[in-house]
């Protein structure tokens, strides 16, 4: 099993899975078709193999061409045949409309309807195959009521597994209580994601280690862990390399919104019980990122027109 992060938009990931002994591939999160990437210049893909987590190979992609997803699957020389979409939100989801149109026979698959293009909706602990990659559907609301997260290991083989958590865990973090209650949120963190083996792999849905690195100290300062994985991410944005993936284990010590059970996490939050300590620390990070420089109306409208979600008005 190979896997192929793709930066696209503003700081997402879209991921191309390939079974390398029959070629074919899955898609993860196809976003919005029109740009891969904010900035000028190319489109750098990274290849990931899970035995070693090691880069094997970058591509660079003109940003004039319309659909980047499948000129990377040219490249590749595989059969893409379906998408596995984590939720509904357009970042993650408006380019299925576009790549089943290029593709026919295109199987676009989620939990929840409101995602583009829905060819089957999935139920929580449904298992899927491709070649000899195995997919187990983990229904993880609290981002949103129907996300879901993709768990996928390789028969006779020594790789760890990876889980494509989307916007229900990120690296240090986890996505906005949008839709469910804390306590919801919490099974899908906690009793979920959290009890997955420790060596899997986690591929989230966006890149905002930094920030979340400095919320969790803000939340532990006194956590070795997180100074460390700070100190790396740093170097890793100095570097403009993506810090995904991390691995469970890792999560688990540094990830605040994984450790809602520690006493540091609970004297923050002035909470005792997880379900409750995790609403606290939503809210304060909501807070947190508030405070750093906000995004105005006026450039969320921009980016939105540039990533061809907004239409320029016809001349009458």
């Amino acid at each position: 099993m190979k896997v192929k992060v793709i930066p696209v938009l503003e700081d997402n990931y879209m991921y191309l899975v390939i079974e390398e002994h029959t070629r074919e591939a899955v898609a993860v999160d196809v976003a919005v078709p029109k740009r891969a990437h904010p900035l000028p210049g190319a489109l750098c893909t990274r290849a990931w193999r899970p035995n070693t987590g090691s880069h094997l190979d970058h591509l660079h992609l003109p940003n004039s061409h319309p659909f980047q997803l499948l000129e990377i699957v040219g490249r590749e020389g595989v059969s893409l045949t379906t998408v596995l979409t984590t939720h509904h939100h357009w970042d993650h989801a408006r380019g299925n409309t576009e790549l089943a149109r290029l593709l026919p026979g295109l199987v676009v698959l989620g939990a929840d309807e409101r995602i583009c293009a829905l060819t089957r909706r999935l139920a929580h602990g449904e298992e899927l195959r491709f070649g000899a990659i195995h997919v187990r559907c983990l229904l993880t609301p609290g981002h949103t009521s129907g996300h879901m997260s993709y768990f996928l290991w390789e028969d006779e083989c020594l790789d760890p597994p990876a889980v494509f958590s989307g916007d229900a865990l990120s690296v240090a973090g986890c996505g906005s209580c949008l839709e469910t209650t804390a306590q919801q949120m919490y099974h899908s963190l906690v009793e979920t994601l959290g009890t997955l083996p420790p060596e899997t792999k986690v591929f989230c849905g966006h890149e905002h280690t930094l920030g979340n690195l400095e919320f969790a100290q803000k939340v532990e300062p006194c956590n070795n862990h997180v100074k460390a994985k700070l100190s790396w991410a740093k170097k890793r944005d100095e570097d403009d390399v993506p810090t995904v993936p991390s691995t469970l284990g890792e999560e688990l010590l540094y990830n605040p919104f994984l450790r809602v059970a520690e006493e540091p996490v609970c004297k923050f939050t002035g909470k005792v019980a997880p379900a409750e300590v995790l609403e606290v620390l939503c809210r304060e990070r909501a807070s947190f990122e508030q405070a750093a420089e906000p995004l105005q109306p006026q450039a969320r409208a921009l980016l939105a027109l540039q990533w061809g979600l907004l239409s320029m008005p016809r001349p009458k």
